[in-house]
């Protein structure tokens, strides 16, 4: 007995040294591969840099690893990335009722893509493809190829750097691969769909119908949050998103005041890994938590990374606006959550539950 019990109590030990070193190698993973796609980010500054740490930041927390899926979706969504492009380039982007409904379809694909684990990466590069280069499009004509190519390059220079800190600091977590089934049927997650293209294509339809200029950040937030706030319980989510939203909106305004007092890159890529260092923590402590310290720490990074990267002469109060867009998209996430939740959508699948 004295031997099993032992043998028991150095297994455990060994099993609980396992769990901190693996916990130890995601937040160093975290916190040097945000920090360096903010430096490369900040320093070559193509079209849409500012996303590459975002990219980065999600593969870091949802991926245990590289995987011959992670490249698939890479090349599947610069396929489709370019597709758009040409299309914006050569297409109907002056004719809403040509370029409307074919926005819409894009959407709906992607919402349905968001649901399974599998195409999550690709989703996100779908959506924001769809809605950024038609509306960069309208604005400045001839401009989408080169955003387009810019959104390519970052979704490559991601997966890279998410390869060699796994080659450097390789997982140790026995199940490499944590791709699941979608917990949803294919009628639900249309539904769901749906409802998250109820939310979200009322005010993009107004962007792009009044060509209003400055709202990218806007219509980005918005698609991709309004997923999160057609399910289940939609306005207690909308309500958290708001909270999160809000909680990043200060942060940046902290991180972006430290940046004026010491405007150098150094010091920002410092300040970007310190946060990192912090959130790391927090998201990986706390894996049912992780999605509200992401979400804080993803609009930290777009609204910071889209500021700093901006030419306009009057970056401050673009900076402040910018902060505005992150509340106005949790208002309104409330609002349009309260409207869905007290409708009955007769026309949708009855089958979600």
């Amino acid at each position: 007995m004295s031997d099993n019990a032992a043998a028991q109590d150095s297994s455990n030990a060994n099993n609980t040294e396992l769990v901190e070193v693996i916990y130890t190698r995601r937040v160093l993973r975290f916190t040097l591969g945000v920090g360096i796609a903010v430096a490369i980010s900040a320093f070559f500054e193509w079209q849409l840099a500012f996303i590459l740490p975002v990219f980065v930041a999600k593969f870091l927390v949802e991926r245990v690893a590289p995987t011959i899926q992670t490249v698939y979706e890479l090349l599947n969504s610069m396929v489709v990335t370019i597709g758009i492009a040409w299309m914006v380039s050569f297409g109907p982007v002056h004719y809403p009722f040509i370029l409307l409904p074919l926005l819409a379809l894009m959407m709906l694909w992607a919402y349905y893509l968001f649901s399974n684990p599998k195409w999550n990466f690709f989703a996100t590069i779908l959506i924001v493809s769809t809605l950024v280069l038609p509306y960069l499009g309208i604005l400045h004509p001839g401009i989408a190829i080169f955003v387009g190519a810019g959104i390519s390059l970052s979704g490559v220079i991601a997966v890279l750097i998410f390869t060699l800190l796994h080659i450097l600091l390789p997982d140790l977590a026995p199940e490499k691969e944590r791709f699941s089934e979608p917990e949803l049927s294919s009628d639900q997650r249309f539904y769901e769909a749906i409802r998250a293209l109820i939310i979200s294509f009322p005010v993009i339809t107004f962007f792009f119908l009044f060509e209003v200029t400055g709202a990218l950040l806007t219509m980005i937030f918005i698609a991709i949050l309004s997923l999160q706030a057609a399910g289940t319980k939609s306005i207690k989510v909308s309500l958290f998103l708001l909270l999160t939203n809000g909680i990043g909106g200060v942060l940046a305004i902290v991180f972006y005041n430290f940046l004026v007092i010491v405007p150098e890159l150094a010091f920002y890529v410092g300040l970007t890994m310190f946060a990192a260092l912090i959130f790391a923590q927090k998201i990986y402590q706390d894996p049912a938590k992780a999605p509200i310290f992401a979400g804080i720490f993803t609009g930290l990074l777009v609204v910071v990374g889209s500021t700093a990267s901006s030419t306009d002469s009057d970056v401050a109060t673009n900076f402040y606006i910018r902060i505005a867009q992150l509340f106005i998209v949790g208002v309104y996430m409330v609002v349009a959550s309260f409207y869905l939740e007290t409708r009955n959508w007769r026309f949708l699948p009855s089958n979600r539950h």
